[in-house]
């Protein structure tokens, strides 16, 4: 190839390339002129400033009669009812997860709720027998404080068996509660019985009622002395009957009558309430007087009882003293 070809090859060359260079040069020229264009001028920026701070000067020095009031209460009367409609839609939606919380708050206040209410239905249901045996309690307290004698309480836990023929309970109160056979048994009522035999742990009470109880009785009115036997019927049939001394003495009825009172205060103490007279009669034959006693105590229902101990007892459980205060 001649140097002339070259030569006309290298002037083609750069007379076409400086169209490409110009038209690269038009393209940025342009692109700077419409960025220029969108770019607000620094003339309308500060006026925008001036009337912003113009606008909020006005407005915070006018107070509720500012100028700009007429203008917020267009906007509000325009944009409250969409903002309203727009909560109302959206509500539900954010209202979900504290609609789960609340759900789960519920549940566990329905459980809270459900198990106070059972215990109260368990303390509804045992309420009257609280209220008895507390009542017993304290009515205990006030015989061992009215009589003057410790008592040793104790629970029946046990009737006698019915092949024995005789009328019996079991304590839960036994020689280490300081119980011992012949001693007087009795509740807030009256006399329930004697002691006839005893465990370490439990002891066997003969009641007044049984057919071979044979109790020295006094009627208070008139002092009278006589005995008293079980007839061995528990229950409201459940009567002693009242043989006076003095057969030619009459008790009256409606008369209180008390324990006699044995040596050594063994087996019955003296001054205990067995009864009342309910009615007298004559036997024409025997030439005497017979009272039927109706007793205090309801022996179907004996639950706490006490026994008569000396006072100062070594016992495994509270002793009620004579004052009626606990040792």
């Amino acid at each position: 190839m001649s140097l002339d070809t070259l030569e006309r090859r290298g002037v083609e060359q750069s007379t076409s390339g400086r169209p490409r260079a110009d038209r690269r040069d038009r393209r940025w020229r342009a692109t700077a002129r419409l960025d220029r264009r969108d770019r607000p001028s620094r003339a309308l920026m500060v006026a925008l400033l001036l009337a912003s701070a113009t606008l909020i000067t006005l407005d915070k020095q006018g107070g509720d009669s500012s100028p700009l009031e007429p203008a917020r209460h267009v906007v509000g009367e325009v944009f409250g009812p969409l903002e309203t409609a727009t909560s109302a839609v959206v509500r539900p939606f954010v209202a979900i997860p504290g609609w789960f919380r609340t759900q789960d708050s519920l549940r566990g206040e329905m459980k809270e709720l459900e198990a106070e209410n059972a215990r109260l239905r368990a303390q509804s249901a045992t309420s009257g027998y609280d209220r008895n045996r507390l009542e017993e309690f304290d009515g205990l307290t006030r015989s061992a404080d009215n009589l003057g004698y410790a008592l040793v309480p104790s629970r029946v836990v046990g009737l006698g068996p019915s092949q024995s023929f005789s009328q019996t309970v079991t304590i839960d109160a036994g020689s280490r509660a300081g119980v011992h056979p012949d001693m007087t048994v009795l509740n807030n009522d009256g006399l329930v019985g004697r002691v006839l035999r005893v465990t370490s742990s439990t002891a066997t009470v003969l009641l007044v009622v049984d057919a071979e109880s044979v109790v020295g009785g006094r009627v208070g009115e008139s002092m009278e002395v006589g005995f008293l036997h079980g007839r061995g019927v528990l229950g409201s049939s459940g009567a002693l009957d009242l043989e006076l001394a003095d057969e030619s003495a009459a008790p009256a009825k409606n008369s209180t009558v008390v324990t006699w009172g044995s040596e050594s205060g063994a087996p019955y103490v003296s001054g205990v309430p067995v009864g009342r007279v309910s009615s007298v009669y004559s036997s024409l034959r025997e030439t005497s007087q017979r009272a039927v006693i109706e007793p205090f105590v309801d022996f179907g229902s004996l639950d706490l009882v006490g026994v008569v101990v000396p006072s100062g007892t070594s016992s495994d459980r509270a002793v009620i003293e004579a004052d009626g205060g606990l040792r």
